[in-house]
């Protein structure tokens, strides 16, 4: 058993029936009466993924100032550099931007930041080299929004700085010609959960005008959704039609590095979703990032040649492998040093020599667990300490790097992932503050729940046809909308069969005369507690497999666990 507790939720049988005769399919009924929605004409209004969706970019505070300006930037053909992030979000951000800008005749430069040599964000380092090649205006994408000093430097040299950003902001923004994020306190957007990405296109598109926004939404619509799905945004509302119509177009891609590195993945061959992208493509280009060559990526994106295309994507899945390999070894090593250690909150590890590349893998993976926000740091020769930090359950992890920033030389992210810079020394009295901070705030530690949207009674609920009509209706799944988790109890354990090496296991159970096959990912049948001949309890996500051309009902694994009358 993974979880300690099984949440099921259940759901309204009358309702689900109404919502079934209002016609909805019945499976897609009982998975939107089991999360309350249970209204017909709701439950089309969430569903729905049509551009009323879609909001009028100058809503966005700045707007105006951010297109005026590089509007002029454009008439003088001016010098202007892109200045983006290392990660997915980042690097579609940047090629949407500048593609459309040099589109429209501009001398625009890409740049991405080294993660290891120069970290996330605006650098003085950088802006001084833009100066030296005569550029005169910096956009930000997905970053710049706590740029207060670069800003100003940039400023001192006579370039103008328009800044795009999605995180959070602190009090005091930087002094920039404009500067659009929709979570600026005094902007009054409606969708506070654009990524970079989605930030971006707005921008674009309000340079474009109204009347272009057709050829816009369907040229870089595949990079939205792309960012959107790897920032884990919330898919509601507008992000749900930005990545349901992006995933459709990246199927279809025209862009040859994409087409390519879908071949190399072996997604050209099968139906392109939220978890296909989060698992396999997000994956292999923030590896570009995460192994010191951040353009390679960008470069995949932006190329027109074919044979370029198949080099960069053959390297991008090399890069991923050796990127496997190390958060494998980090981790390991990671391990090992919590055995010795007394953990009463937060964990916080630090250590000279860890690639500091995949600190955000590790930490993200010691993270869940042992169920607490974990900060993995990798220290410098110089004592600077560049740390990636991860949080658990509801912990508001961005609050509490606030309540600590006067130990930080910087910091920024989100609630769920942040980044900061330390000095060594100043390690242990922030380890000490921030599991005070969390104690003050979290009294019981978060149990490991299973959250499940309801039980099957009746196995023949989960047919092909069911499925399909969920598939249709209820993706694209992501944060806000997760993909549904069910369980079936009471259920006999047919065989358990390793697969994968043994590092997974192959599951098939059998109730009410209905056999199902299921797969536990990372999971060894030994670890599972269960064996063939007993009755169990499987909690999982239902997936059609598509085999040699037959189809069949397979069952994801989430949890698996000895059945007893109490359940």
């Amino acid at each position: 058993m993974k979880f300690s507790k099984w949440q099921v939720k259940g759901f309204d049988r009358k309702k689900a029936v109404a919502l079934v005769h209002s016609g909805f399919n019945p499976l897609v009924a009982v998975i939107l009466a089991s999360r309350g929605i249970t209204d017909p004409d709701e439950a089309k209004k969430v569903l729905a993924c049509g551009m009323s969706k879609v909001h009028d970019p100058f809503l966005l505070k700045d707007m105006d100032k951010a297109v005026e300006r590089i509007k002029l930037a454009i008439d003088r053909r001016e010098n202007v550099v892109v200045f983006g992030d290392y990660d997915v979000d980042g690097m579609t951000s940047s090629c949407t931007v500048a593609d459309f800008l040099r589109g429209e005749g501009l001398n625009c430069g890409i740049y991405i930041p080294g993660r290891l040599d120069e970290g996330y964000g605006l650098n003085t380092a950088a802006i001084d080299g833009f100066a030296a090649k005569n550029v005169t205006l910096v956009v930000t994408v997905d970053c710049g929004i706590t740029a207060i000093v670069e800003a100003e430097h940039a400023a001192s040299l006579g370039i103008d700085v328009v800044i795009t950003d999605h995180h959070e902001c602190k009090e005091v923004l930087p002094e920039a010609v404009a500067i659009v994020d929709p979570k600026r306190r005094d902007c009054t957007y409606p969708n506070k959960n654009l990524a970079g990405v989605g930030v971006a296109f707005k921008l674009v598109c309000a340079l474009a005008g109204r009347e272009r926004f057709s050829e816009i939404f369907n040229r870089y619509i595949e990079l939205v959704a792309m960012g959107t799905v790897a920032d884990v945004m919330t898919l509601s509302g507008e992000n749900r039609t930005f990545v349901a119509a992006g995933l459709a177009a990246l199927a279809k891609t025209k862009r040859p590095g994409l087409r390519r590195l879908l071949q190399e993945t072996g997604l050209d061959r099968k139906r392109i979703n939220t978890g296909s992208v989060g698992f396999a493509l997000t994956p292999r280009l923030n590896a570009a990032g995460r192994m010191g060559v951040p353009t390679l990526a960008v470069d995949l994106i932006m190329t027109h040649d074919p044979e370029t295309a198949a080099h960069m994507a053959a390297e991008l899945c090399r890069l991923n492998d050796e990127r496997r390999q190390l958060v494998g070894d980090i981790y390991d090593e990671a391990s090992e040093m919590l055995l010795t250690q007394k953990v009463p909150g937060p964990i916080v590890l630090a250590k000279k020599g860890w690639y500091q590349g995949v600190m955000g893998i590790v930490a993200a993976r010691i993270a869940e667990v042992h169920r607490l926000p974990t900060v993995m740091i990798c220290v410098d020769d110089d004592g600077v300490g560049r740390g990636s930090c991860r949080s658990f359950g509801s912990f508001q992890l961005y609050h509490a790097l606030e309540a600590c920033s006067d130990l930080l030389i910087n910091f920024g992210g989100h609630e769920m992932a942040a980044g900061i810079t330390i000095l060594e020394k100043n390690i242990p009295e922030f380890t000490r503050r921030l599991r005070e901070y969390y104690s003050n705030l979290v009294k019981i530690p978060p149990e490991p729940t299973l959250a499940v949207d309801f039980e099957v009674i009746k196995p023949g609920l989960l047919s092909i046809e069911n499925l399909q009509a969920a598939e249709r209706s209820l993706e694209p799944y992501g944060n806000g909308n997760p993909p549904p988790v069910m369980c079936i109890k009471s259920a006999d354990l047919i065989s358990l069969i390793p697969v994968g090496g043994g590092a997974h296991t192959k599951v098939k159970i059998r109730k009410l005369g209905e056999s199902f096959e299921g797969i536990f990912f990372s999971r060894r049948a030994e670890e599972l507690g269960v064996y063939p001949g007993d009755r169990v309890d499987v909690a999982f996500q239902p997936q059609i497999n598509d085999f040699r051309g037959r189809q069949s009902v397979q069952l994801l694994l989430s949890d698996i666990r000895y059945h007893t009358e109490a359940d």
